[in-house]
Formats: structure tokens, sequence, C-alpha cells
């Protein structure tokens, strides 16, 4: 299964399950095909996680032939434009499967409809992937930043509240005057306190309160009351998210082999120019011509008789003499 509001999504308004749903394609096409249509709402749609599941084809065959049945309009990639009530705006892959076969008229109709959609109840925060492709791109001598030296980027650093509170205990009583390598190594510690609602003069308190006359070893005395004496953790206290509103506002097809999208490329039948020619240099995609409802003449028109067809020949007799040969009658 994909993420949460990724994989497999259905179309709509497709027609029952039938025998020729997928008969204009090749069989191996066909196979994986109904393998597809079986696969539950929200399964991984890769090529990689399909071929996994597959129990006769690997990764290769699988992805040609995800692109034979891309061409032949049952699958797209479409990217959607999100933005959320806090200005926040992302992009994501949606993968839309459609068990009946679609023009690319209507897949460009569906993907026009899903601007301005509502979809709230699919956004989840972290879930969507960022893309910086409509930002400029930064220059090449600002592209690598500068390396600075340890010494540098110590001299160039703020100290923490925590490393702060232990520094100026010191000032508080001499008794305790805590070195820089004893402030960083029960920073970690004053910070707990800080994050539990203590104050610096808490820590200050904890510190000094009762020491004996002389204190050989600061630091160890230090970590062994903030250790000892660590205040409780605070309860926290919980709050229902609020709901943030998102909307698609643009959308984009994407190729369904590659993930280019329109913003970089042309996408025909849901394939880049460079991935139907993969496909196509593999052989056509197999479509069967549909079959004339009568084999008679007739104007062609009205999608009667077959080309050519110029008389009526009575086979019956011929049939008979084969059935009666064959002992069936």
């Amino acid at each position: 299964m994909a993420k949460t509001g990724y994989g497999k999504r259905s179309a709509g308004d497709e027609d029952p399950h039938a025998d020729p749903d997928f008969a204009h394609l090749s069989p191996r096409d066909a196979e994986i095909a109904v393998f597809v249509d079986h696969l539950e709402a929200g399964h991984a749609m890769g090529y990689k996680a399909i071929a996994a599941a597959h129990p006769r084809y690997g990764q290769q065959a699988v992805r040609t032939s995800l692109g034979r049945i891309t061409v032949a309009g049952h699958l797209r990639w479409i990217k959607e434009h999100i933005t959320v009530e806090d200005n926040s705006m992302r992009w994501v892959t949606r993968t839309y499967w459609s068990r009946t076969r679609r023009s690319p008229e209507w897949w460009a109709d569906f993907a026009r409809e899903l601007h301005g959609r509502d979809v709230t109840e699919d956004y989840m925060r972290g879930l969507v992937r960022v893309e910086d492709a409509e930002e400029p791109a930064p220059k090449a001598e600002e592209a690598v930043p500068q390396e600075t030296s340890a010494a540098e980027q110590s001299a160039t650093e703020q100290p923490s509240a925590a490393y702060q509170t232990l520094a100026d205990v010191r000032a508080a009583d001499t008794r305790m005057p805590l070195s820089d390598a004893d402030c960083r190594s029960l920073e970690s510690l004053a910070a707990e306190w800080l994050s539990r609602g203590a104050t610096p003069n808490d820590i200050t308190r904890a510190l000094t309160d009762g020491l004996p006359p002389a204190v050989t070893n600061p630091g160890g005395l230090a970590r062994n009351r903030l250790e000892n004496k660590m205040p409780p953790k605070k309860a926290k206290t919980r709050q229902k998210a609020a709901v943030r509103r998102a909307r698609v506002t643009r959308v984009i097809m994407a190729c369904g082999l590659c993930d280019a999208d329109e913003r970089t490329t042309e996408i025909v039948d849901g394939l880049c120019r460079e991935c139907l020619a993969e496909i196509e240099a593999e052989g056509p995609v197999y479509v069967h011509k549909p079959v004339p409802e009568t084999f008679l003449p007739g104007p062609r028109e009205s999608g009667g008789g077959l080309p050519g067809a110029d008389e009526v020949i009575d086979v019956t007799e011929r049939v008979d003499a084969l059935r009666r040969a064959a002992g069936l009658l």
C-alpha cells in the first residue's frame, strides 16, 4: 500500500466488470490491467511495487505494459498543486485508474474538473512532497556554501539558554566555577529542566544551595544535583488540531513512467515524448478493431458490412454437410 492519500484512485463513473474490459490490449497487457483493476484503492502504483506483487512478470515487463495501458486510456498520473489555509503550497502526484477506456479528451476534462476541489480530507501535514521547480535556481557561486572552520563556527554560534544558565552559576557562587567543558557536558540536562518548566533561577538554586565549604569537583557535583533533583514532567494538555482547509489550485498532467510533467515537456496520451517513443519502439499498442454487427453488405455510413463485401453467399447447405460428416445430424 502507498502512503495515505497516494496510490490507486478510481476515476469514477465506470462500467460494471465484463470480460471484454481489456480485449483491446495484448494478452500480457490485458493480464496486468486485470491485475491492477483488482488492486484495492490506495495500492502503490509504481511498476516496481506492482511487479513485486505480480506472480508472473518482472519490473521491465510491468513498466512497458503500464505504458501501453496508459496510452490505451486506462491510467493517468496527475499532479495537483494544493494550497492550504496557512498559505503553504505543495505538489502531490495522484494516480487515477479507469476500468472503462477513456479518450485523451475525457482525461483532459477530468483533470480540469479537479481544479478548485476541496481536498481537506486527503491532506496530511508532511504527506505531500514539496517541489521548488517554479522558483529560480540559485547562481552557481551561491549554490555551494563556503566552508568555515570549527573555530569560526564556534565564535559565531549563540549559546543556548541552558548553557548560559550553567555559565552564570560561577557568578552566583564562586565555589561552582563550571568550565566551558562542564557547561557543554551538562547542557542537555539543564535544557531538560527548562523544558519541564524550571527557570534559570531554579537551576542556579539547585546547584548552589547547601554547598560544602570547598567543592573539589564542581562539574561532578552539578551533574549529580541536576540528575537527582530533576523536576517532574509537565502535564501535556491535549489540544485538538485545527482543521486546515486544503484546495487544489492547479492541475497538470505527468508522465506515468518518468514523472516528468507539462511544465517541462509535452504529455501525449499520458506519457512524455521520450517514454512514448520507448513504448512504441517495442511494437504498437495492440488494439482490436470493432467487429461489425453484420457481415452482410450495407452502407458504410451505417456501420453495416465489411469493406469489399458485394454479394450475399448462402452457406447453409455447406454447414449442414459439415455437421452431417461430423455425425451431428
